[in-house]
């Protein structure tokens, strides 16, 4: 892959070095790893295994069956690590966080007892929320051949557009990176804004509640002050 490896980015590198030393394995751990910190792409890591694949390194249905089988491990850490953190000691830490509190909490339950299984299959094809998304669902110890099987179908369906582009791009797979990005900018753009209309909505809400006993106590004043008056 000497060729194909010329002018890489640092992570496509490792993936590349990662691939030439396990093969189509080497492909799945990267992606098992890209499930456990979000940073690494599996925007540039799946298009340059479907590449490798194109040029006869490992078989096509290789390397999907193993960067899906990556992504349900690294994706099954995340729900234990929801499954360990538990409601119990999730409650307790948003109690301590500012602008928290546990009917936040409540009303995340309620959503994903709703929508829990829909998130957790689409949320396997959104950046950032790829990886986020097993964390609730342990939490809330969605039954786990559920999960299971909804990030199964949502991961082999992501990693097969991605994976499939790279290889009938072949040399040109690094063209994918490009649509991902805008993809990815608008999830955190998103993102950003919800926190951002949060935050202030929160504020002003807090704003309110400790204004409001101040002037329920002037107004019982000047009640008192006109019964005084009266009398």
């Amino acid at each position: 892959m000497q060729n194909g490896a010329e002018g890489l980015n640092a992570v496509a590198q490792w993936a590349v070095e990662l691939m030439e030393w396990l093969g189509a394995p080497g492909a799945g751990l990267a992606i098992a790893l890209e499930n456990l910190f979000p940073p690494l792409p599996s925007e540039i890591v799946l298009p340059l295994a479907g590449f490798t694949a194109s040029r006869g390194t490992f078989g096509l249905f290789e390397v999907l069956l193993w960067t899906t089988l990556g992504s349900v491990i690294g994706a099954l850490a995340l729900y234990g690590l929801g499954a360990w953190l538990g409601r119990a000691r999730l409650r307790r830490i948003v109690e301590r966080m500012p602008l928290m509190n546990v009917e936040d909490v409540d009303r995340a339950e309620a959503w994903f007892a709703r929508h829990g299984s829909k998130a957790v299959f689409f949320g396997r094809m959104i950046p950032l929320f790829r990886s986020l998304i097993s964390i609730p669902a342990g939490i809330e110890r969605m039954p786990l051949l559920r999960f299971l099987l909804l990030t199964t179908a949502g991961s082999a369906l992501w990693n097969t557009v991605f994976v499939l582009a790279g290889f009938f791009l072949g040399e040109n797979w690094s063209g994918v990176e490009q649509y991902a990005d805008v993809l990815q900018l608008a999830v955190i753009v998103t993102c950003v804004a919800a926190v951002v209309l949060f935050v202030v909505l929160r504020v002003r809400r807090i704003v309110r509640e400790r204004r409001a006993p101040t002037k329920t106590l002037s107004a019982e004043r000047l009640s008192d002050e006109r019964v005084s008056d009266n009398v």
